[in-house]
């Protein structure tokens, strides 16, 4: 029998911001000691992999870089695919100008003529004069890629704006539709996919957005698992209004990560 695999969305699913949901810690002990494989599958592009491992092990979540896939990696990915070397545009934080070092491209200043890409993701000091910049190099000509079309983050706090919410202000103000790379975008879900060296219908997507993670499962062709909680993106109270807006169902939906270990038991 083919060996199933797991992507795990992190914020709102394993943590809401410095505080793990309980049971995360139980639930990755378990895909370690069960050998099956798995990728921690995020849309926030902040953080490089050696950072989200270090908070998740923090938090008492064990977890190793090569187990991280971000947004930020597929992204860089892709525009390295297109035009290696190119020059990009970056507005965003320290986890994606390292990805976009690591492909091997190159980080646009504005000293010589126009970038080949804006990348743009979440900036917790976005700014009109950011706004400003990285629209005026869009309609100069250059590709618009947006890392993830999230409008909300989960926090301790609260909910936060997204980079979709950043990304919004630079399509109306250009006209221009970005390339999307994370979920529900096939871009991040092929990166991972291959990444764990296994098709889609391998695959059981894990996660709290149905606009999102369940999504992405439905558009890539493999499983989808929705958990519910009261503090993720998708309620118990807003399941329906979302399933409508994604105009997506999940495979299979579960209350708390105790019931999602319970679930990965039984798989071989």
């Amino acid at each position: 029998m083919t060996q199933s695999c797991i992507l795990i969305d992190l914020d709102g699913t394993l943590y809401h911001g410095e505080r793990m949901v309980p049971g995360a810690d139980e639930l990755i002990a378990t895909l370690n000691d069960r050998r099956i494989p798995f990728l921690f599958l995020t849309n926030n592009s902040s953080a490089a992999p050696e950072t989200v491992a270090l908070r998740l092990n923090k938090m008492g979540i064990p977890a190793c870089p090569e187990q991280v896939c971000t947004s930020s990696m597929a992204a860089a990915a892709y525009m390295a695919g297109r035009k290696p070397g190119a020059s990009v545009a970056v507005f965003g934080e320290a986890g994606l100008r390292g990805a976009v070092s690591a492909a091997g491209l190159n980080e646009f200043t504005g000293e010589n003529g126009n970038p080949d890409y804006v990348l743009q993701g979440i900036d917790r000091e976005f700014s009109y004069e950011k706004l400003a910049q990285a629209g005026r190099l869009i309609l100069a000509g250059a590709e618009f890629v947006l890392t993830n079309p999230d409008l909300l983050l989960p926090s301790e706090g609260g909910l936060m704006p997204g980079a979709g919410t950043l990304g919004a202000a630079l399509q109306s103000m250009t006209g221009i539709q970005p390339v999307v790379i994370g979920k529900p975008s096939s871009i991040l879900m092929n990166f991972a996919f291959d990444l764990l060296g296994a098709q889609a219908s391998r695959v059981t997507i894990i996660g709290d957005n149905m606009m999102t993670d369940i999504k992405a499962g439905v558009q890539s062709g493999c499983r989808s698992l929705l958990l519910l909680t009261d503090e993720g993106v998708t309620t118990p109270h807003n399941l329906e209004r979302h399933k409508g807006l994604a105009e997506a169902e999940p495979d299979l939906v579960k209350n708390n990560l105790h019931e999602v270990r319970e679930w990965v038991l039984t798989l071989s």
